[in-house]
């Protein structure tokens, strides 16, 4: 049986606050897990993606982010934890220490080495394998790198990952949209069962009509609400209320986003962002990412305030 019974719906990957030292800051990591997971659409929170900062936290600190998040949200919301590695020892490791530290699913990032010199659809399934083997009681998702990326994966690879039984999700994010619409299907094919989930952070509306179950996003730990309401406008087919929402969630993105795909700079802006609207009290960001310059916090300030977020 899957171990998280329902993924169709909206999955923000939770931001890391930070103290003004860059330690973990505890108090706020569980007030903002429990925040978010009071949103009605929210299904799951997952820890230690790149909205995290997951490349500045050592293996210690994504255990210690996964237990925070876990124990906070214990018998409320299910939490995945990402694996993020480069070999199968090493992502092995990760997946035992997650589920020990209260994961119920692991998203499975490529490893980064692909990104320079490729791989095999054998890599791929190898290093699937030794994650559930490490940790065959969790869930796996398969996050989806773009399509220009040599860490992309073909549609072919997608089918024979989704025919695996302890795979139930896939975050997508090729952003291609013809390979996209292509992928969707040859998820769809192969088995229908498989829940398939937008990382399109910077065009939401245009991936979600697409036939997908919802969202997986960094966005959603901003602005979770109004992404639910765009999602219920989707299912509902209302698509002048989706554009509605649209057009509030636009500004906010290209403040975020600079009209490009999600950076380390991007999420620290999306810091400077949940700063302004109240959901996070410190915006700090670790090293080597840069916090927003004066000119990005104010054109930040002016997205926020024009969908009636701002608090600050």
């Amino acid at each position: 049986m899957p171990s998280i019974a329902n993924y169709r719906g909206i999955i923000p990957a939770i931001s890391c606050p930070f103290t003004p030292d860059h330690r973990i800051d505890e108090p706020a990591l569980r007030k903002l897990a429990s925040w978010l997971a009071g949103h009605d659409g929210v299904v799951a929170i997952m820890t230690n993606g790149h909205t995290g900062e997951v490349f500045s936290l050592t293996p210690a600190e994504r255990a210690e982010v996964t237990r925070i998040v876990a124990d906070e949200l214990e018998g409320r919301c299910p939490v995945i934890s990402s694996i993020v590695c480069e070999g199968l020892k090493d992502a092995a490791d990760h997946a035992r220490a997650a589920v020990a530290a209260g994961a119920v699913a692991l998203d499975v990032m490529p490893p980064h080495h692909w990104l320079r010199f490729g791989f095999t659809s054998g890599h791929a399934l190898q290093y699937f394998e030794a994650i559930h083997e490490a940790a065959p009681e969790a869930d796996l998702v398969c996050h989806v790198y773009p399509a220009w990326t040599r860490a992309s994966y073909s549609s072919q690879l997608l089918a024979d990952l989704a025919r695996l039984p302890y795979l139930q999700a896939f975050k997508v994010g090729q952003r291609d949209m013809n390979k996209y619409a292509r992928d969707i299907q040859a998820i769809r094919e192969a088995d229908a069962s498989k829940a398939i989930l937008t990382c399109h952070d910077e065009y939401l509306l245009a991936s979600m009509v697409q036939g997908v179950d919802g969202a997986l996003v960094g966005f959603a730990t901003f602005i979770p609400q109004l992404i639910i309401d765009l999602w219920n406008a989707v299912k509902a087919g209302d698509l002048k209320k989706a554009m509605e929402v649209q057009a509030v969630i636009t500004p906010l993105k290209d403040a975020v986003y600079g009209g490009g795909e999600p950076t380390g700079e991007a999420h620290a802006r999306m810091k400077g962002g949940m700063y302004l609207a109240g959901v996070i009290d410190d915006a700090t960001v670790r090293p080597p990412t840069e916090a927003p310059s004066a000119k990005e916090m104010d054109a930040l300030r002016a997205a926020v305030k024009q969908a009636g977020l701002l608090q600050r």
